[in-house]
């Protein structure tokens, strides 16, 4: 429906025409701002609130249902309704208590219509009673139109505000100015890195990858917004990114559940490796924060929260250098049995339950005792023995963590099951 669409009053169609003057435009806007302030939807508004946000638009819609209940020609109210609607977005005011405004002029300008109209005069009263609703439906159309823009412009301010600060942030330049809206900077920061796992959908040959790769990312922005009430700041690509969460959005134990949030919205893993900093020391948790993801990945620990106390020996172990390729080269006897490398790969990350091991490689458990020992003999380290077991694990890390393709996470038993597998440890 438009304006130019709207059925029109026949000439003298009321007893007493209403005169679109500036008098009588007010006397109906201070009508309808006294309903406004009488009734229980604004009623916690302040009459201040009332008239310096609401009026323009009540103002502008009587103007307009004035002329058309004079038989006049109307013009397009988009523009001057628009730019009114748009105030009280920027103010603020729920759109809500905007088309409640809408509504009580339509009230007050037909009460107005009633009382001048002539009884008989029926098909006067229909038209004018249509010419309001469409009206206001037209009315209602510009207030959201309105409100739309409003709100996609403050996201997108409030977009790039929290995209120069989070920039600001993790280049560890000033801040000051960092936010166009001044967005306040925490005292302290928890630095994520995610790695975000591919979608299954995202190899299927009739989907576009990229397309679901997007949508993957759009669902994990929605939560992370939703979890932290937009507080946190992010920058993220389909593979993951940096995620800087205000240490007032969350605590340290609500990260795993932040976590498993991410993960359900993804529909897909998430590897998240998390550093405290403060503002000051954001860039270099942030480099930390991905150096600890990269071991994790490598190490193929699998998806998960995981804190750098929990990676300290690792992280260590997988630094270049003297240490890491001596502790390397203690496997250099294996290279030529890959299936002692795996059993003694799988051994320790299953706890060293030789059952378990063997469950895992399909073996028995007596083989598994059998390529332990040759592990022992062919290294000069026995796993059974702390000493070699530490040196031998040692080396594993060492050697895991450089390779440039994550490792396969293993695939362990059922937690039901693991206590029956525990009690036959070697």
């Amino acid at each position: 429906m438009t304006i130019d669409s709207l059925a029109r009053l026949e000439p003298h169609a009321l007893k007493q025409p209403m005169s679109p003057s500036v008098r009588e435009v007010d006397t109906l806007t201070r009508v309808v701002l006294a309903r406004l302030a009488e009734s229980a939807e604004i009623s916690e508004q302040s009459e201040q609130f009332i008239a310096a946000d609401i009026k323009n638009v009540v103002r502008a819609c009587t103007e307009l249902m004035i002329q058309g209940m004079n038989g006049g020609p109307l013009p397009c109210p988009a523009e001057r309704l628009e730019n009114a609607a748009a105030g009280c977005a920027r103010a603020d005011i729920p759109i809500d208590a905007v088309l409640s405004a809408i509504r009580t002029g339509s009230t007050v300008v037909l009460d107005q219509m009633f009382a001048r109209t002539s009884p008989a005069n029926c098909a006067g009263v229909h038209t004018a009673t249509m010419t309001i609703l469409e009206l206001s439906k037209v009315f209602t159309a510009a207030v959201g139109m309105a409100y739309v823009r409003e709100r996609r412009a403050e996201a997108a301010e409030q977009q790039t505000a929290a995209h120069s600060l989070t920039s600001a942030l993790l280049a560890g330049t000033s801040t000051a100015t960092a936010g166009a809206r001044e967005l306040p900077i925490a005292d302290r920061y928890f630095v994520l890195a995610l790695g975000l796992a591919a979608h299954p959908d995202e190899s299927r040959p009739h989907l576009d990858r990229q397309v679901v790769a997007r949508r993957k990312l759009r669902r994990v922005q929605a939560e992370l917004a939703t979890a932290l009430a937009g507080e946190a700041l992010s920058l993220l690509s389909v593979d993951g990114g940096t995620v800087l969460v205000p240490s007032t959005a969350a605590t340290d134990s609500e990260l795993e559940g932040l976590v498993g949030g991410l993960s359900r919205a993804a529909r897909t893993p998430i590897t998240v490796t998390v550093v405290t900093a403060r503002p000051h020391e954001v860039p270099g948790a942030a480099h930390l924060a991905h150096e600890l993801l990269d071991t994790v990945q490598h190490l193929g620990l699998g998806p998960g929260l995981y804190r750098f106390t929990e990676l300290a020996l690792q992280y260590q172990l997988t630094r270049p250098g003297i240490a890491r390729d001596a502790l390397e080269t203690q496997l250099t006897p294996l290279d030529e049995h890959p299936d002692l490398l795996e059993t003694l790969r799988i051994y320790i990350a299953a706890n060293l339950s030789r059952v378990r091991t063997a469950r895992l490689l399909d073996v028995h458990p007596n083989t598994v005792d059998y390529r332990l020992r040759r592990i022992a003999g062919l290294t000069g380290f026995d796993p059974s023995q702390t000493t070699g077991l530490w040196y031998l694990h040692s080396a594993l890390v060492a050697r895991m963590g450089r390779h440039l393709t994550p490792a396969t996470p293993l695939r362990l038993p059922a937690a039901h099951d693991t206590n029956r597998l525990d009690s036959d440890c070697a």
